[in-house]
């Protein structure tokens, strides 16, 4: 709700400050600049709230744009095909982060860094320097982004019934609960009989499959892509993350907060736009609020875990 009100004022000052901010064009803009970001934050909420991390969600963005892109330029490959395409490329991504920190045992940090410039690597060997031109993907891929129903364009469309789904997951099914119970404390879900290494596979696999969705759809929003596509925004997606309310620490948060999360942060650069404020500040502002979220958490969970300890010896007596 803080993050919801934040992002209220946020679009309401800026309103003010100039009224073409809240524009039909500049909503659709808006909602269209934070689809992709939102859809990465959902994949990447789901790993961290196993206590875990995906640096390299952005690379593969990138490796799927560009290879999504080669796979349809000059081709009548219609939009469900490049999709396909591009989340089995985040797919493969996600498999060989989560064998390595689920069945390896590597720390998440260490392989999703690994993994983040092995995929810039291919990405920049494969492109050599090249571009895909807009004029040489299919006219239905872009129409995919930007097309629209009722007033109400594609992309959000597709990012809502993405987040409305990993939610009701995570929320209704067992093995979305297992998820919290696992980054609450991986002790105690082994000694529940939680299969954690299925369940962080399974979960890198979601985060690499979103990445690689996402970057099909930035071939369609944007027609032109290029090897660097989407580079550096694998801390923009932890900011994010963070920032709506998902403990780096795992087992809190939801994907909804993450979106939130996103949509602040997207709000924030086309905020600074408008008002024609220097973008070095939309850097500063991103670390100044993942700092607030961080210590925000940690304060809380130290107060809780105060009033847990104070508690406890009364249940104890009352027993």
């Amino acid at each position: 709700m803080s993050i919801a009100g934040a992002l209220a004022l946020l679009i309401l000052g800026t309103w003010v400050a100039n009224p073409r901010f809240l524009s039909d064009q500049g909503v659709k803009d808006l909602l269209l600049n934070a689809s992709i970001l939102v859809l990465l934050a959902v994949g990447q909420a789901v790993v961290v709230i196993t206590r875990n991390i995906d640096l390299s969600a952005g690379s593969v963005v990138g490796l799927s744009a560009f290879a999504c892109g080669t796979f349809a330029a000059g081709t009548e490959h219609g939009p469900l095909t490049v999709l396909l395409v591009g989340t089995g490329i985040g797919l493969l991504a996600g498999l060989v982060n989560g064998v390595l920190v689920s069945f390896g045992r590597v720390p998440a940090l260490v392989v999703t860094l690994g993994t983040l410039y092995i995929v810039q690597g291919v990405d920049y060997w494969w492109a050599q320097g090249e571009q895909i031109s807009a004029g040489e993907v299919p006219g239905a891929v872009l129409r995919l982004g930007s097309g629209s129903i009722l007033g109400v364009p594609y992309l959000p469309l597709i990012t809502a019934a993405v987040l409305a789904a990993t939610a009701f997951y995570l929320r209704s099914y067992r093995g979305g609960r297992e998820l919290y119970a696992i980054g609450s404390s991986p002790e105690a879900a082994g000694l529940a009989g939680i299969p954690i290494r299925r369940r962080v596979l399974a979960a890198y696999l979601f985060s690499g499959a979103v990445a690689g969705f996402a970057g099909a759809l930035w071939l369609a929003r944007f027609g032109t892509v290029v090897a660097d596509n989407a580079r550096g925004w694998e801390l923009t997606v932890v900011s994010a993350v963070v920032v709506g309310g998902v403990a780096i620490t795992g087992g809190v948060g939801t994907v909804w907060g993450a979106a939130l999360g996103a949509l602040l942060l997207t709000t924030i650069g086309s905020a600074l736009v408008v008002l024609k404020v220097d973008a070095f500040w939309q850097g500063a502002i991103t670390g100044a609020l993942l700092l607030a979220a961080i210590s925000v958490d940690r304060v809380v969970h130290l107060r809780v875990t105060r009033a847990l300890r104070k508690r406890s010896p009364h249940h104890a007596d009352g027993v």
